[in-house]
C-alpha cells in the first residue's frame, strides 16, 4: 500500500507542476505573465512562475501522498490544509514574498488530493465532485486572516477560488473542459486550443483578481473584451486575434491581472492530464482483453 501511494503521489506531483508550467508558458495571455511579458505585473517574470511552480511539487505530493485511497473526512481536510499552508510558504522563501501560485495550491491541491482518493479510472467530473465535497468541510486551525480574494469575495457577493472549489469546479467542468475539447475538435493546435479555453474563462469568471484591483467595472470590460474575442471567431480567425489584442489593451489600461482564470486554466490541464491517463489506461486493459 505504502509504495503505491508512493508512486501515485509522484504521478499526480508531476502532472499538478507540468499544469502550472504549460499555462506559465502558454503565449499570449492577456494581462498575465507568458514567454513574451509580464502582463499587468511588476513584481513576477516567466522565469519566477517556473521556480515557483517547480517548488510546489513536494507538496502536491505530500497532498497526494496522505489523501491516497481515504475517505474525504474533516481529519483529512485539515491535513490538507496544513500542507497547502507550508506550500504556501515555500512559495514565498522561493520567489521573494511575490504571491505566484496561491490560488493554484488551493484547487489543484484539492484535485491532486480528490484523484489520490479515487482509482484510476475514476471520471474527472466525480474528481472534481469529490475535490468540491473536501472543500467543503471546515478548516478549524485555518488562520482568520482576510484575503484579496476573500475581501472583493464578500465586497462584490462572488463565490471566489473557495465557492468554486465547494460547487465541485463548475468553471473547470461545464467552462474551461468543454472548450479545450471543442478547440482542439475544431483542429486548432494545442496552444490555440489552451489560449481559446483561458479566454473563454475571461468571458465567464467573476474573477476576484480582477475585481480586487479594478472593481466591477474593470470586470465588466474584461468579461465583454473576452466575448468579442469568441464572437469573432476565437483563436483561430483574424478578426479573433485582433480582438485579443484589444482585450490585452484593456486589462494594461485598467492594470488587471486575471489570475482566477488562470488559476482555473490549470486546474483544467490537471484534469485534462488526467483524463488522458484514464483513456490510455482503458486502451491498455481492453487490448490485454481482446
Amino acid at each position: 500500500m505504502t509504495w503505491y501511494a508512493d508512486e501515485c503521489s509522484k504521478e499526480l506531483a508531476d502532472l499538478a507542476v507540468k499544469a502550472l508550467v504549460d499555462e506559465a508558458e502558454l503565449t499570449p495571455k492577456p494581462g498575465l505573465v507568458d514567454q513574451q511579458d509580464n502582463g499587468t505585473h511588476t513584481d513576477m517574470d516567466f522565469n519566477l512562475m517556473i521556480k515557483s511552480a517547480h517548488a510546489l511539487y513536494p507538496t502536491f505530493e505530500e497532498i497526494g501522498y496522505v489523501a491516497f485511497r481515504q475517505e474525504p473526512t474533516q481529519q483529512l481536510r485539515e491535513k490538507i490544509a496544513v500542507i497547502g499552508r507550508n506550500g504556501e510558504e515555500t512559495m514565498m522563501q522561493t520567489t521573494g514574498g511575490v504571491n505566484t501560485h496561491k490560488g493554484a495550491i488551493w484547487a489543484i491541491g484539492l484535485l491532486v488530493a480528490s484523484a489520490a482518493i479515487h482509482s484510476s479510472r475514476t471520471d474527472v467530473k466525480q474528481i472534481a465532485i469529490t475535490a468540491g465535497k473536501i472543500a467543503g468541510m471546515e478548516d478549524r486551525y485555518a488562520p482568520d486572516i482576510p484575503t484579496n480574494g476573500s475581501v472583493a469575495k464578500r465586497r462584490y457577493g462572488v463565490p471566489g477560488a473557495k465557492g468554486e472549489a465547494q460547487l465541485g469546479f463548475p468553471h473547470v467542468i461545464k467552462i474551461a473542459l468543454p472548450a479545450l475539447y471543442h478547440a482542439r475538435h475544431k483542429g486548432l493546435s494545442e496552444r490555440r486550443s489552451r489560449l481559446e479555453t483561458l479566454i473563454t474563462l475571461y468571458a465567464h469568471v467573476d474573477d476576484t483578481c480582477i475585481l480586487h484591483r479594478g472593481g466591477k467595472k474593470a470586470l465588466d470590460v474584461t468579461k465583454s473584451a473576452a466575448l468579442k474575442v469568441i464572437d469573432n471567431g476565437g483563436v483561430s480567425t483574424s478578426e479573433g486575434w485582433q480582438a485579443l489584442k484589444e482585450l490585452d489593451q484593456a486589462l494594461m489600461e485598467y492594470k488587471v491581472s486575471p489570475g482566477g482564470s488562470a488559476d482555473l486554466l490549470a486546474a483544467a490541464l490537471f484534469l485534462d492530464s488526467i483524463d488522458q491517463k484514464r483513456t490510455e489506461t482503458w486502451k491498455r486493459v481492453n487490448l490485454v482483453e481482446v
